[in-house]
């Protein structure tokens, strides 16, 4: 059969710019999979820890030797691993991410056992692109967040990683609104309660509320006792499809409507604003560039293929917001988010 480009091959004949092998090597699925194999069986860490040898790690690991050997001398190639003469592997600054306490936290991402399981739907992405649809159902056999909550230990990983996401962003997020003014938000589908733990240690005087499902409440209930904060903020175990708790100042939807098509995200919305009432607000917390577009091309690939959602910029939110009985008051800057602010329309 023919031999495609690849990175220890050469140019294929025709290919005088070089740009088929430069396209060769963007839609290669080996580089990729090699990697997020080798960081679900936590390679870079059995590495560190000073298992070096391809039959020692397999044994460590639980995988044939020789297809181990061969997918780490494929990673030795590509810059990820380094190996001596004597067949030893050590980690290059490339490769030292791959290890569970990389400040990073990009093994999790990439385990497909875990959190790195919904990225291998972009193997039907096909589907998805002549249908609008999602492909994790054609791969996995039902809808995302079926079966993220029928698996715990997918549940976990899924509510540590956004707990990681929100690390990030809560800075920003903290100082872009007065949000004490409020006097009560209801963080819904608020996960481990990182963002509303950080809202509540800005301001004293607020009190707060996270809505999830069960597994997601009772992780923000420890966080928020392991802060010290139980006497100002609880958890309700509960859908966002559901109707909220009423009253609160304001309602926070923070990386989750870009989870959800059209139809669901205003179906939320709905609820968000059922439970303001009049005096309440809603708060959707979404990656927005400057110019009110929403800028990444990639999460919102991700986000037709993994749920059959998008990415979506100002103008999109306000068409949701106003099927849903809301109008956009103000638009807040918090560095790589934007607060829009809704109200009562």
């Amino acid at each position: 059969m023919p031999v495609p480009p690849t990175k220890e091959g050469t140019a294929v004949l025709g290919d005088e710019d070089g740009k088929a092998a430069e396209l060769w090597r963007m839609a290669n699925l080996g580089t990729p999979m090699a990697v997020r194999v080798a960081a679900t069986l936590r390679i870079a860490d059995h590495i560190a820890a000073g298992t070096r040898t391809a039959t020692e790690l397999a044994e460590a690991v639980g995988a044939h030797p020789g297809a181990l050997e061969r997918l780490l001398r494929y990673l030795a190639v590509r810059g990820v691993l380094d190996r001596d003469a004597d067949g030893r592997y050590t980690l290059t600054a490339l490769g030292r991410p791959l290890c569970e306490d990389h400040p990073a936290g990009l093994r999790t991402w990439f385990d497909v056992r875990t959190g790195g399981r919904g990225e291998l739907s972009f193997v039907e992405l096909l589907h998805s692109v002549t249908t609008g649809q999602a492909a994790f159902p054609v791969r996995y056999g039902r809808p995302y967040w079926e079966d993220l909550t029928d698996d715990p230990e997918r549940a976990a990983a899924f509510n540590s990683l956004l707990g990681a996401d929100v690390a990030v962003r809560a800075p920003d997020i903290v100082t872009g609104y007065d949000w004490g003014r409020l006097g009560h938000v209801v963080d819904v589908g608020g996960g481990d309660g990182s963002l509303l733990t950080a809202l509540l240690h800005a301001h004293p005087g607020l009190r707060g509320t996270v809505v999830d499902l069960k597994a997601a409440a009772h992780s923000a209930e420890q966080n928020f006792a392991a802060s010290g904060l139980e006497d100002r903020a609880d958890a309700v175990t509960g859908s966002f499809f559901d109707p909220l708790p009423g009253g609160a100042g304001g309602y926070l939807l923070s990386l989750i409507l870009h989870d959800w098509d059209d139809t669901a995200a205003t179906a939320i919305l709905r609820r968000c604003a059922e439970a303001a009432g009049r005096t309440g607000s809603v708060f959707v917390i979404e990656s927005v560039g400057p110019r009110g577009d929403a800028p990444h091309t990639g999460m919102d690939l991700r986000m037709l293929c993994v749920y059959g959602a998008q990415e979506r910029g100002v103008p999109e939110f306000a068409a949701l917001a106003a099927d849903a009985g809301l109008r956009v008051a103000a638009v807040h800057p918090a560095g790589p988010s934007a607060i829009i602010e809704l109200t009562a329309a």
